[in-house]
């Protein structure tokens, strides 16, 4: 028997750069940008990143500055954005990484002028139709004849890219061509992973590739699905007989109907994993399906296994494979696939193992 204690990861690269290679075909025109801010959504951003550019990506999107300067050793020579724009806690960070800060707001643009990064020319970002962050009509006619020249793109973003057929589209599509008017010559980048499958119309000179990277499906109605990036499995820990009209888990909430073989597995949401799946939850065990039952503990899940005859203690079950992967799983939690992915990818006790 083995014995083991800890969920495991594989994580695999090669998968990754097979969807950036696909996502680029889809928008051969444009520069293919990756977006790994918040560790590479939990995947682990320095061996992201350094996958990515050995591929040949040079333009990465983070969040914080913080997150820039992490990366920077690994991209030595990319351009690396950072949306949420420079401020007093990340300055030092901008000047020691050579970071490019996304701008939105006028605020944010006077800080920059005080505090620039020789040889950095930010991106200004405005304000189509999302109601974030960015700058308004008003806002850009403002700017002054200088000021205008100052940026490397012009960036907004889509709010409803998932959904081909949605009036946002077109409304924030009209709305970003306007915006461009007021900055001439100013290279453009509206689309995200889910603008990619929108059409050439969304393409413009950069899109940003974030989720579909890490094989979330940010398009359901596309047949060609993204490969999954992110494998999860746990020991089984202890099976046992159970009869009928026993509790199983926290504050007894499922009573068995009948005698069930229970399988006690070394995962739970210290791990990343949505106690919302109580009841939704399932493993895989040789391509055979078990339920999740009673509450997700912190440390262990409870599942029915009845149906699985040739599962030992020490064997290892899924919980995200090729046919159930984060997008499936946020489904049954209650949330989407992004969630699960950071959830799971910043658990912090799995052992991981990258590959590719």
């Amino acid at each position: 028997m083995s014995v083991l204690t800890r969920p495991q990861m594989i994580i695999r690269l090669d998968h990754l750069i097979q969807n950036y290679q696909v996502l680029k075909k889809i928008a051969p025109k444009a520069i293919a940008a990756a977006v790994v801010k918040n560790d590479a959504y939990g995947l682990g951003a320095e061996a992201v990143a350094r996958a990515l550019y050995q591929n040949g990506c040079r333009h990465f999107f983070v969040a914080h500055g913080a997150e820039g300067k992490k990366v920077r050793s690994v991209v030595p020579e990319a351009a690396i954005f950072v949306l949420q724009g420079m401020g007093e806690d990340s300055v030092a960070d901008f000047q020691e990484a050579r970071l490019t800060p996304v701008i939105s707001s006028r605020a944010e643009l006077d800080f920059w002028h005080q505090n620039k990064v020789e040889g950095v020319r930010p991106i200004i970002n405005v304000e189509t139709g999302l109601n974030r962050l960015g700058f308004r009509p008003d806002d850009l006619k403002q700017l002054t004849a200088l000021e205008k020249k100052e940026f490397s793109f012009i960036l907004s973003h889509l709010a409803c890219g998932d959904d081909t057929h949605h009036f946002m589209n077109a409304r924030q599509l009209s709305a970003f061509e306007a915006a461009r008017a007021l900055l001439p010559g100013v290279p453009a980048t509206l689309s995200a992973s889910d603008g990619v499958f929108l059409g050439k119309d969304f393409h413009f000179d950069m899109v940003r590739l974030g989720a579909a990277l890490y094989g979330l499906n940010t398009a359901p109605y596309r047949e060609d699905k993204m490969k999954a990036v992110l494998y999860l499995s746990a020991p089984v820990l202890q099976i046992v007989d159970v009869p009928a009209g026993q509790y199983v888990g926290y504050s007894a909430t499922y009573q068995t109907r009948r005698p069930i073989k229970l399988a006690i597995v070394s995962i739970g949401y210290g791990d990343g994993l949505a106690r919302s799946l109580q009841g939704r939850g399932k493993i895989f065990f040789n391509g055979q399906e078990a339920p999740m039952i009673g509450r997700i503990s912190m440390d262990n899940i409870m599942c029915d296994v009845s149906a699985l005859s040739d599962l030992k203690e020490g064997d290892m079950v899924d919980l995200l494979n090729d046919t159930y992967g984060a997008d499936e799983m946020g489904q049954d939690a209650g949330t989407i696939g992004y969630e699960i992915l950071n959830w799971i990818g910043k658990g912090g006790r799995a052992w991981r193992n990258v590959l590719g």
